[in-house]
């Protein structure tokens, strides 16, 4: 009779596969030789250690004090992220900003992993994204007032377009990441939405044709969020059988499991549902669209055996985005900068990928306790001279006006030094709406 006792003389330690190895050694009356092939076959291979940290291409190059605090700051953060065994290649545009604790991918980064897919690398924000449509010589007025009484900004839901296509609800629930009560009825209720935060509706004129032009920017809100809290926790799983000095937050999924197949499934119906999500807003706005197309700027691409995490930054190779519109992209600033629509090519410095924005050299709190002293109302009319801008809660948020982003030239001149796209068409802002201060701070 076997027993585990007999296994740790033996020279083992006592591990979950110790039960298995004595049933069917006791079962099948094993030798001593078959009892150690079984255990070899049983035993997990050896733990995936942290790697030395790689090399990666720095797009981005500080142009003051508060830039040189930011950008060490993303430096550090890299350095400790590229530890992940995982990872094989890894940039940062000039919009980047750390994000979390030491180790968490920064806004602006762009991580290369072989067969692995990391939850914390798209955030909970899955799929967020920007969508143009071109309404033609329409008053930007008209648009914007038109879409101030069609869109949703802040918390909850709603009800008027809860209706999902039968063959994207028959997706969700065929998928086990996205088949549970919670993520149906996010699917539902929150299209039609666009969240809070730095999410935006925006309306300008094109400065090749005068077009009027509206873009929107939201992610998959309830929806995506959820999927990323299982997704984390399936990846903390495998971390911690496989990998367990690996930091929690950079666990993953490997992609030639179930799990990896079915949470790569999962990603890409979430992300038709934040296509039909703007498509939803933007039909309900105007029928006479001249032209149309969206990028995502928080997701996950594939090409091969390589999962590139893109944690705010715009795919430029047409490999990435499956439903390109001539190879265009977008690439919004502040709300009194213009929106660029660029094109641009791979290089080896870019990754494919090009700048997702202005980014922030602070956060939130450091920026309302630099305006301490001002109220809210002055800082908003200085920084909204000669734009329509509102605020969906009627509470203005000094955190989303233009001090609070990086100098939008800087960015411009650090894509054209590094070659991360080509602006083709600027929007020229006429005014935006955004969610405001919709819960009370104090």
């Amino acid at each position: 009779m076997i027993t585990g006792r007999d296994l740790i003389n033996m020279g083992y330690t006592p591990a979950r596969w110790f039960g298995e190895a004595i049933e069917t050694a006791n079962r099948d009356n094993l030798s001593d030789d078959e009892l150690r092939n079984l255990i070899a076959e049983l035993m997990p291979p050896p733990p995936i250690e942290p790697q030395n940290p790689i090399p990666y291409f720095k797009n981005i190059r500080a142009e003051n004090e508060y830039e040189r605090l930011n950008v060490e700051k993303v430096f550090e953060t890299m350095d400790e992220l590229l530890r992940t065994p995982t990872v094989v290649n890894a940039a940062v545009m000039p919009d980047a900003c750390p994000t979390g604790e030491r180790g968490q991918i920064p806004v602006g980064g762009i991580v290369v992993a072989r067969n692995a897919i990391h939850p914390s690398m798209h955030s909970a924000d899955i799929c967020c994204s920007v969508m143009m449509t071109n309404f033609g010589n329409v008053d930007p007025k008209i648009i914007l007032d038109t879409a101030h009484r069609n869109t949703h900004f802040g918390g909850g839901g709603r009800d008027e377009f809860s209706d999902l296509p039968d063959d994207l609800r028959e997706r969700i629930r065929a998928n086990s990441f996205l088949n549970n009560p919670r993520s149906i009825e996010f699917a539902t209720n929150h299209m039609g939405t666009q969240g809070d935060g730095n999410h935006f509706l925006f309306v300008g004129r094109s400065e090749n044709t005068g077009e009027t032009v509206m873009v929107t920017h939201h992610g998959s809100r309830g929806f995506g969020a959820l999927l990323y809290k299982n997704g984390m926790r399936v990846a903390e799983r495998f971390r911690r059988e496989i990998s367990p000095r690996t930091q929690k937050r950079n666990a993953w999924i490997p992609y030639d499991t179930d799990d990896g197949r079915e949470y790569w499934d999962a990603l890409q119906i979430v992300r038709d549902w934040t296509r039909l999500n703007h498509l939803t807003i933007h039909d309900s706005i105007g029928s006479h669209v001249v032209s149309r197309f969206w990028n995502e700027h928080n997701f996950v691409f594939r090409d091969g055996d390589l999962f590139y995490h893109a944690k705010g930054a715009t795919p430029l190779d047409d490999r990435f985005v499956p439903d390109s519109y001539n190879g265009l992209r977008l690439i919004p600033l502040n709300m009194s900068e213009p929106i660029l629509v660029v094109r641009g090519e791979t290089n080896e410095n870019n990754l494919g990928f090009a700048p997702h924005g202005a980014g922030r050299n602070m956060s939130r709190s450091e920026h309302r306790m630099m305006n301490d002293g001002r109220s809210d109302a002055e800082i908003f009319a200085e920084e909204t001279r000669g734009l329509d801008v509102r605020f969906f809660s009627g509470n203005i948020d000094i955190s989303e006006l233009p001090s609070a982003y990086k100098n939008a030239d800087t960015v411009q001149a650090q894509m054209r030094e590094f070659g991360l796209g080509e602006v083709v068409d600027r929007i020229i802002p006429y005014g935006c709406i955004m969610a405001g201060e919709w819960i009370n701070r104090n």
